[in-house]
């Protein structure tokens, strides 16, 4: 009971708003976001407890600002239970794909039948209750490559390092979340290490939630942070809006504003590679 008591509930998203008529660039696709179902069960021990957000939230998000395509994530509060997600990808095949949590005992079988379902990769989370860990990455790593999926991280900065090693021992493609959280107002070597991860071409760094990263209030650092990675390899960033914005108890962003943010953060000639050609390469290829 006390793992429950100790989940809080999200604040849900902002009313979707774009007075500025934003439209991001064609073929945009949002690497990062999740959906839930309120006749799921959620997983005890869990970090947060989520608003009841589905798939057709995010498909109304979509129409505002003009994404084309998604990657749905298996949130930790499901566990290894994918079945949400699934049924998400199920209904829009062809616009859709996913990365999924399971463990390492899962079959070749059942697998090859997420991978026919749209799945594209498997989520290590040493951040959240309720995920896998690296403990899962060497049993699952080869498996999962033969189906060219990828194996993404949610890790905080001190991890960058083990990903870029552990992407390079099992040749692997690596993708980090969210800037791996650095604290961009204080980052030490970590901006350094993510960016010797995207520099190897094995690693892509998601640029989602800002807001998850310590910052002065008109993202400074963020933009010094984007800037920097974008001279590294702009080939290797993921734009996600990381809808419906989980763990956040306090204060909730508008999405166009994150958008906004996005579109002005980075340099024109890397749009149509990071919003949108970048994700067509790792999740759309099959």
């Amino acid at each position: 009971m006390d793992d429950v008591l100790d989940a809080p509930l999200c604040l849900p998203p902002r009313p979707l708003r774009n007075p500025a008529n934003l439209r991001l660039p064609q073929n945009t696709c949002d690497a990062h976001f999740h959906v839930f179902a309120r006749e799921a069960p959620l997983a005890s021990p869990r970090s947060y407890t989520p608003q009841m957000l589905t798939i057709e939230t995010w498909l109304a998000l979509a129409e505002t600002f003009g994404i084309a395509r998604g990657v749905l994530v298996q949130p930790s509060v499901y566990g290894l239970d994918n079945r949400v997600l699934l049924t998400a990808l199920a209904g829009h095949s062809e616009r859709l794909r996913g990365v999924v949590v399971i463990p390492p005992e899962t079959t070749d079988v059942e697998l090859r039948r997420l991978d026919t379902l749209g799945v594209r990769g498997v989520r290590f989370n040493l951040r959240n209750k309720s995920g896998i860990g690296f403990d899962a990455f060497a049993e699952l790593a080869p498996r999962i490559r033969a189906l060219g999926w990828h194996a993404q991280f949610q890790v905080g900065p001190e991890a960058i390092a083990t990903v870029a090693e552990l992407t390079a021992r099992h040749d692997i493609t690596g993708v980090i979340d969210h800037l791996a959280f650095i604290p961009l107002d204080t980052p030490g070597t970590a901006l350094d290490d993510l960016a010797r991860a995207v520099e190897t071409g094995r690693v892509y760094a998601k640029i989602s939630a800002p807001y998850r990263l310590r910052d002065t209030k008109n993202h400074q650092f963020y933009r010094q942070a984007l800037s920097m990675l974008t001279v590294c390899d702009p080939t290797r960033l993921l734009w996600g809006t990381d809808w419906p914005h989980t763990e956040l108890f306090e204060t909730m962003p508008e999405d166009d504003d994150l958008i906004a943010l996005s579109l002005d953060a980075l340099p024109a000639e890397t749009h149509a590679a990071i919003f949108a050609d970048n994700a067509q390469n790792l999740y759309f290829q099959h």
